[in-house]
């Protein structure tokens, strides 16, 4: 099934994101997806994240689930933290080491004696 971000809204704390699943039958089905703005901060995700996120949350759910409305877990916020950490750790591990800087005699073996 694909899905499409169709909007939000904010409710209280919440911020709830509408989408569109579009089967293989060609039948649109409305979906929402509730995510807590106290745990984003928490766990250090942004506001961008999130509709992407919501998403993913619907790609993983079980296709003969009927449940349409879903909430975003602090669970599943602290797994996306940690694998966020972990890739981060690795893009650090994986960056080259910086280039020394020129020392103050740089060209001096060409130039000469001053």
């Amino acid at each position: 099934m694909k899905f499409t971000l169709i909007g939000f809204t904010q409710d209280f704390g919440f911020r709830v994101f509408a989408f569109e699943g579009m089967g293989n039958d060609q039948i649109r089905t409305e979906f929402m997806v509730k995510a807590d703005l106290a745990l984003i901060r928490r766990y250090g995700i942004s506001l961008q994240d999130l509709p992407l996120m919501c998403r993913g949350l619907l790609e993983r759910r079980n296709e003969a689930e009927e449940k349409r409305t879903l909430t975003f877990t602090e669970d599943e916020m602290c797994v996306y933290a940690r694998q966020r950490e972990a890739a981060r750790d690795a893009a650090l591990k994986n960056k080259k080491p910086p280039r020394r800087t020129p020392s103050e005699n740089i060209g001096a073996a060409w130039r000469g004696p001053h």
